[in-house]
């Protein structure tokens, strides 16, 4: 009687050519890590580095106890910031809409001109820190709430213009066809059945953007774009940290309340 030899292969996650290509990626990362640390860190005082903890404590108790006094004075500005928080996300709703519609695969009247336009305008705008554009902003039409207003619009319009332009890609087609079916024009598909879909959604977009904007317009005043920033700049500039301690304050307890108002809105909405 013979006796067949039998063969068993053991079963292996990777094989040794994925094993060393694994091996060899991790230390591709390693080696960039330590690169990137030498570029870093090869201009650092490690002296002042050092000494971070002691300055810390030094203007943590220039900061305390807060001049409550000031707070009066920062009403004003804190509606400066409310104001364009809402008219640039208002602004930039109003310029996305377009922008999104042209962008979506299944409501865009150009695929091949019009769409690329549409997604580079998002790119861009998407690419540009709010701080940037105030920047640029200042610059060109002088320093002041508009300024601001226009920054926060323009930063405003990617990120409404892709959120929206998923959800139209993401419609139900068989509402559209039911539409189209009736004998509807374009603009009435669009009304009729498109915009009924995508109202919850935008209406979501909208709040939550609007949430951001708040935090975004707090910073605006450093570049010179108006609202509560200009007097935190003013308060740095002279070392009033007592009157900083307000100012964050304040920052923080208006973040905390456009948070909670986002979250209520969203709920109600969706």
């Amino acid at each position: 009687m013979s006796e067949i030899g039998h063969y068993s292969e053991v079963w292996a996650h990777r094989t040794p050519r994925a094993r060393l290509l694994r091996w060899m990626g991790w230390l591709a990362l390693v080696a960039l890590f330590v690169w990137c640390w030498q570029v870093m860190t090869e201009t650092t005082i490690w002296a002042f580095v050092s000494d971070a903890p002691r300055q810390a404590a030094d203007i943590g108790s220039r900061m305390w106890p807060p001049r409550l006094s000031y707070l009066p004075e920062l009403m004003g500005p804190l509606w400066d910031t409310i104001n364009i928080a809402t008219l640039g996300t208002l602004g930039g709703v109003i310029m996305a809409v377009p922008v999104a519609f042209m962008a979506a695969r299944n409501t865009t009247p150009s695929p091949h001109i019009l769409r690329p336009i549409a997604l580079f305008i998002i790119v861009a705008s998407r690419s540009i820190n709010s701080l940037i554009w105030a920047l640029l902003l200042v610059a060109i039409i002088g320093p002041g709430l508009l300024a601001g207003i226009v920054a926060i619009a323009l930063r405003s319009i990617g990120f409404v213009g892709k959120l929206l332009y998923e959800a139209i890609e993401e419609t139900d087609a068989r509402q559209i066809e039911a539409v189209t079916a009736t004998g509807a024009s374009a603009a009435q598909v669009v009304n009729y059945g498109i915009v009924p879909q995508i109202m919850p959604a935008f209406w979501g977009i909208t709040v939550f953007r609007w949430d951001i904007n708040i935090r975004e317009s707090t910073i605006l005043g450093l570049v010179g774009a108006g609202g509560i920033g200009l007097k935190l700049q003013a308060s740095l500039n002279v070392l009033a940290w007592p009157q900083v301690t307000v100012i964050l304050l304040l920052i923080l307890a208006t973040v905390v309340l456009s948070e909670w108002v986002s979250a209520r809105m969203r709920h109600a909405i969706i």
